[in-house]
């Protein structure tokens, strides 16, 4: 999710972006998805849908997001996310994401493999640690990390905790909190955006 100084959380709550009930190690929503609501200070901004594909050991996770802050009837900000993550065997397996972010479009495609994560992003060609995963929020089972950013493709710097039965609180690149129900599934998030202002994340 994006990192706008009008207020949405760091890189868009960084999405970026969200499983089937009786899948294992993976708690998925019925019946193949979820999605939010994206409000900023109360006011909707835009909405996020996360769609999965797949059964048993391979599942693929796909993300649209669109968000729109407008100063009364002008647009000052758009945002739009699009991203296909594979799991397989419970883990993150490949990523292809696609970011648009007032105008600056980001290309990030990851992929695990025997001597780590291999990234090539808009910062280059990467290669990181063989635990690390994007931090795309729908996955309760990837927390607390490490995490690399699925908008930009480098890892990021978070403390991660738990405050909680199904809470998650993220600090440091992101500064949000993430809520799960009893089986695993993203309920509800929130967060402070950059210019103190409030973003929550509601289901619909």
């Amino acid at each position: 999710m994006p990192q706008s100084t009008l207020a949405l959380p760091r890189r868009a709550l960084l999405t970026a972006g969200l499983a089937l009930p009786l899948l294992p190690r993976l708690a998925l929503a019925g019946p193949r998805g979820l999605a939010f609501a994206v409000f900023r200070n109360d006011a909707k901004i835009g909405e996020h849908h996360i769609t999965f594909a797949g059964d048993g050991e391979a599942i693929t996770a796909t993300t649209e997001a669109e968000m729109t802050v407008k100063i009364g009837p002008v647009p000052v900000f758009k945002y739009r996310h699009h991203a296909v993550e594979a799991m397989r065997a419970g883990a993150f397996s490949t990523l292809e994401t696609r970011t648009t972010s007032n105008g600056k479009q980001e290309h990030v495609v990851a992929e695990r493999t025997a001597g780590g994560v291999d990234v090539d992003c808009p910062a280059g060609k990467l290669v990181l640690a063989s635990n690390v995963s994007p931090l795309n929020h729908w996955n309760q089972k990837s927390f607390p990390g490490p995490f690399f950013n699925p908008e930009t493709g480098k890892p990021m710097k978070l403390q991660v905790s738990r405050a909680g039965a199904g809470h998650w609180v993220l600090r440091g690149e992101a500064e949000m909190d993430d809520f799960y129900d009893e089986a695993g599934q993203w309920m509800a998030a929130k967060a402070k955006g950059t210019d103190g202002s409030a973003i929550e994340y509601r289901r619909i």
